[in-house]
């Protein structure tokens, strides 16, 4: 120390420190989008972050995805696209395909994902159109006439070559991706989210692919690591049966999971698509998503995503007959096999309804609903973060009431939010931290708590009380 004759002060931090609530509404959608980065981890805070990805043409996910999660609510998403148009095994090329003009305009087949050549009736010479002088033609293949030049009057034939989207073209392994000396493709990629952004995704989905087994198998084990929940959804085209035989070995179908990270999801939902006029059915996955992390933002994390209205859809794949006081209907007989489904009776809208996951009915602590784990993945992980400052500090006295002191101001905030039970609390266990184990430089504190579980069953007892009638005389 170097010599001083005088008189200095030095300043010490001591207490509790704050404990930052990590991020728990983060959304990761992996799919594919016309437009865009590729196997790129890519933010989107809003709609208009979501333009990068393009319109929602018919056989993209992405574009459709964030459509359905931005209409529910504020939501933060981790976005992977991969979709590569440059990849001749994900487009199918279309040459000389022919349309007639009729009153001044023709649509093509399919949505091109690349320039359009137009030729005439005999597919061998060009025309002398040029676009957006002769003619517009929009991103769904509507083409318009807006001038007068004879090779697109009324009745002729015109010839496109152009590509379209191949659905083959985007298997399992796509969407799997790889990790190749450190260039990360499909779910692989939010892997990097906690260095890039400084939080995981805790709601992972992948609309259309999640009831492949190979997709779901992958997005449950990162939701693992992510101390994170994956929402997958039934095939199209799955009966009330098939999705609860599901849940068994003889089912054909991705339910036959016990994990507490799966939310698993049925039926499908209709929205109107704007690419066909019509009304198209769509993954409930997106719409979750979106349910999950508007509720997060507007009650807190604590608070089940069940029983919540869906924005935006007019009805679903097939009719789920639900009662309030009937166990017998489709949407009892669904949430008893631990599947999520909807509820719409007279008046109510069609609304989410389950509050299990996977687990259950195999699982029967309060963790198999979906609001308790996540809840507990916060308490877990915020308090992990917090601790990170107190890593090779000098174990001494204050440092442990210290590290305690932290945790339970941490937790008389959530119970004060109602996130936690009163009697929640972080203790230091003097027989679990013996003198060898602090000798080792290693502290053990634990974590007593117990989050709210969901209301979901509601008895009233009805008495008919004869006696009351002597009130009468």
């Amino acid at each position: 120390m170097a010599y001083l004759h005088g008189v200095e002060t030095i300043v010490n931090t001591t207490g509790p420190v704050p404990v930052t609530v990590i991020k728990s509404g983060v959304i990761g959608l992996v799919g594919i989008a016309p437009t865009g980065p590729l196997n790129t981890l890519t933010a989107v805070n809003n709609p208009a972050d979501a333009a990068q990805f393009g319109s929602p043409l018919t056989g993209f996910s992405i574009p459709q995805a964030l459509a359905a999660i931005f209409k529910q609510g504020a939501a933060s998403v981790l976005v992977i696209n991969v979709f590569d148009p440059a990849s001749s095994s994900m487009y199918d090329q279309i040459t000389n395909e022919a349309q007639t003009v009729t009153a001044g305009k023709l649509k093509l087949a399919y949505a091109p994902t690349s320039v359009v050549a137009i030729k005439k009736a005999d597919g061998t010479t060009d025309t002398t159109l040029v676009k957006d002088t002769d003619y517009t033609l929009d991103v769904y293949g509507n083409y318009t006439v807006i001038s007068t030049n004879a090779d697109q009057a009324n009745a002729t034939v015109l010839k496109f070559t152009y590509k379209k989207l191949k659905p083959a073209g985007i298997t399992s392994g796509v969407i799997i991706g790889a990790n190749t000396s450190g260039v990360r493709t499909g779910i692989q990629c939010w892997e990097l989210a906690k260095n890039t952004f400084g939080y995981n995704p805790k709601i992972l989905i992948a609309p259309g692919y999640s009831s492949v087994n190979a997709v779901a198998t992958e997005l449950i084990s990162k939701a693992g690591a992510f101390r994170a929940i994956t929402l997958l959804d039934a095939p199209a085209a799955t009966t009330v049966a098939g999705a609860i035989a599901g849940r068994g070995v003889s089912g054909t179908i991705n339910f036959n999971t016990s994990s507490k990270r799966a939310m698993l999801l049925y039926p499908y939902l209709k929205q109107y698509d704007i690419a066909t006029d019509s009304n198209v059915d769509y993954p409930y996955s997106q719409f979750m998503a979106g349910v999950i992390a508007a509720t997060d933002a507007a009650k807190g994390f604590w608070y089940s995503p069940s029983n919540k209205e869906i924005v935006g859809i007019i009805g679903a794949e097939r009719n789920i007959s639900a009662g309030a006081n009937d166990a017998n209907t489709d949407a009892n007989q669904l949430n008893a096999a631990g599947i999520t489904t909807i509820f719409n009776t007279f008046g109510t809208g069609i609304r989410t309804w389950g509050n299990r996951s996977a687990a259950y009915p195999t699982v029967t602590t309060p963790d198999n609903f979906i609001s308790v784990q996540r809840t507990a993945d916060v308490v877990h992980e915020s308090l992990e973060n917090a601790a990170l400052q107190f890593i090779d500090l000098p174990i001494n006295q204050a440092l442990i009431d210290t590290i305690r002191e932290t945790g339970n101001a941490f937790i008389r905030t959530l119970i004060q939010r109602g996130a936690l039970i009163t009697g929640s609390r972080i203790e230091f266990d003097k027989a679990k931290n013996t003198p060898v184990q602090i000798a080792a430089g290693q502290l053990t504190f634990d974590i007593v708590f117990m989050v709210p579980v969901p209301g979901e069953r509601i008895t009233f007892n009805s008495f008919i009380d004869i006696t009351l009638l002597s009130s009468l005389t």
